[in-house]
């Protein structure tokens, strides 16, 4: 399958300039599509970090940036990102998706790999894909310096040049008993302990560096901290720590002493969860990417929100464990008991008494949770599913939001959400369901903080935290939008589905523990599937469609674990486990096709 030709709207980190297949032949080439709010995209960012130094002078990647919101696509949002997850390749916008629809991509993150004569020859969706695609590579240069069509040297990236300044791409905060405002310089990888006027700098938890070393505040070292949750001072006193970080990118919690300044780790090994035991001593388990964290006395414990796998957990740092309280990792808008709700990256927590707030960006969604009796319930207040989003205010089952990524509680029975995408403050009153927008204009507000009697806003694309003007709030119409990802078109009845995946060379599927692979299948509305849903370990079977409903969503969640072959000689071989989530938007016809196959990692299909 020949490689289609690389064209968007913008380039970035080449000066400017837009790069050809054909200047790049003779190199590896790995495109990588991702969006920019999407959590498995940001791991992927993690992943290709080794394989771009190990193989610098003959793979040259590209990010495909194919947007789902239409923040995304814009400009200066896509300029911000790549600097704040400092991704240092060329970056292509592809706000059209044209790139994604010409090579067939039907999930983010998506690689694909094209070989030094320009020829597609490895596709992977999802992530975990470091080792498979290290083994790719690796052989794509063996081959092509035997055939003499390898060239080595020259890199396109072009850095931009980095401005200065007290904080860089900030992200949540809270305030202290004595006043002190902590804040997440989530960019600089550090926590910054301002005065109580939320401007004057008192010291820094963290060197700047990016890693995972505990120790005094100027030696440790985070990876994109964002949210920060203080203790109840009798546990405080008990444990030794006033503060627990969410170390987003570094997958742990850190317990900040804020008389000392020694950060410790309390809970996650600094290796992101797949599979596994989700449960257990807190610096035994793995976690994916905590977010935000939030104490709250129902749960007994710090909920933290686990964007990674749309769950969330509880960690008690009295017994130093952890353990999932909601969720099933599959991604998607599902309201009732705990322990079968759906959440999608949930990124924002804030407690209002005995109930735990949340705000899951890829839904775009307010929710809440309550106790019930013996368990707990989830609600939606605000948001539809994976694909509708927008800015609009009124009855909150009308109201839009667009990512949002923080909140606050209010006075007067309110919730403040900072509606990221929107750029604005969005104001939802509890006992009359209705929104406004509060403050508009704003540059990704993903932080809010009720400080000394004002709202305070941390603006991350803005670098800076500062209060919100007083206003008032103001009633917005804006349109509904939905993602613009074209519908697979499938006839009622029987579908054969499957999820390919082919081991990367020198490995095979490791069955010596039971079932290799596991596939779980959902679908919104659930009416939508009639039969063949919930898990399985074959990655292959039949689901029947509904004839009555048009149009909905599969939800597809699948996973396979791999080892180094035996024949390697290896008596310990090393394991990895890969796995992908879909959210694959169908529309029923009678002239529908009868098969639906999604690539987890394997060689392209030129069918699309």
């Amino acid at each position: 399958m020949r490689a289609p030709e690389l064209r968007g709207d913008v380039w970035l980190n080449t000066g400017g300039r837009p790069i050809t297949l054909a200047e790049l032949r003779g190199r590896v080439v790995l495109l990588d599509f991702w969006t920019s709010g999407c959590i498995n995209c940001l791991h992927v960012l993690d992943e290709l970090r080794p394989l771009e130094a190990e193989f610098a002078d003959v793979l040259v990647t590209i990010g495909v940036h194919s947007p789902k919101f239409l923040h995304e696509g814009e400009r200066a949002s896509i300029e911000a990102a790549v600097r704040r997850y400092e991704v240092h390749h060329p970056v292509v916008n592809d706000p059209k998706m044209e790139l994604w629809s010409q090579y067939a991509v039907r999930a983010w993150p998506t690689l694909a790999v094209v070989d030094p004569e320009g020829y597609v020859v490895h596709v992977a969706a999802g992530e975990g894909h470091e080792e498979a695609l290290r083994r790719v590579i690796a052989d794509l240069v063996t081959k092509h310096e035997a055939k003499g069509t390898l060239r080595r040297g020259g890199s396109p990236y072009v850095p931009v040049e980095e401005q200065p300044g007290e904080l860089r791409f900030p992200s949540k905060a809270v305030a202290t008993a004595e006043g002190r405002v902590l804040v997440a310089d989530t960019g600089h990888h550090a926590i910054v302990e301002f005065a109580s006027d939320g401007e004057t700098v008192i010291r820094r938890f963290g060197s700047g560096a990016r890693g995972g070393q505990d120790g005094p505040f100027d030696i440790a070292t985070f990876t994109e901290p964002s949210g920060i949750a203080l203790l109840p001072y009798d546990i405080a006193e008990r444990v030794g720590y006033h503060a627990v970080v969410a170390d987003t990118a570094g997958h742990r919690l850190r317990g900040l002493d804020l008389i000392t300044g020694e950060v410790t780790t309390v809970a996650g090994t600094g290796a992101q969860w797949r599979s596994g035991p989700d449960a257990g001593k807190g610096t035994e388990v793995d976690l994916t990417s905590p977010w935000d964290v939030a104490w709250w006395g129902p749960a007994g414990g710090v909920v933290v929100a686990m964007a990674g796998n749309h769950t969330l957990s509880v960690f008690d740092p009295v017994g130093g464990t952890i353990r999932r309280f909601a969720g099933t990792t599959v991604e998607g808008l599902r309201d009732g008991d705990v322990g079968e709700a759906f959440f999608a990256q949930t990124s924002g927590l804030a407690v209002d008494g005995d109930k735990l707030w949340l705000v899951d960006a890829e839904t775009s969604a307010l929710r809440w949770i309550e106790p019930d009796g013996e368990s707990f319930t989830v609600h939606t207040a605000i948001g539809v599913d994976l694909f509708s989003f927008g800015h609009t205010d009124g009855p909150a089952d009308q109201a839009l939001l667009q990512h949002p990524l923080g909140l606050a509680v209010l006075p007067g029975d309110k919730i403040a959400i900072a509606d990221t995408y929107n750029g604005a403050v969005r104001r939802f009153d509890i006992f009359t369901r209705t929104v406004t927008t509060i403050a508009d204009g704003l540059a990704e507000p993903q932080g809010l903080l009720a400080h000394d009697g004002e709202l305070l806003v941390v603006e991350s694309a803005g670098n800076r935290i500062g209060p919100l003007p007083t206003t008032e709030p103001t009633v917005v119409t804006g349109d509904a939008h939905a993602v613009r990802r074209p519908p697979t078109v499938l006839a009622p009845g029987e579908i054969d589905f499957s999820v390919v995946f082919t081991a990367p060379p020198g490995e095979k599927l490791d069955d010596r523990f039971g079932p290799s692979t596991r596939l779980e299948i959902s679908a919104s509305p659930p009416s939508l599937l009639v039969d063949g849903g919930g898990t399985g370990t074959d990655l292959t079977r039949k689901i029947r469609l509904a004839p009555g409903v048009t149009e909905g969503v599969l939800q597809v969640v699948a996973q396979a674990a791999s080892c180094d072959s035996a024949d390697g000689g290896s008596e310990h071989p090393a394991c990895r486990i890969t796995r992908q989530d879909w959210g694959v938007p169908v529309r029923i016809e009678s002239d529908g096709v009868r098969e639906l196959n999604l690539v987890m990692a394997g060689e392209p299909r030129t069918d699309g």
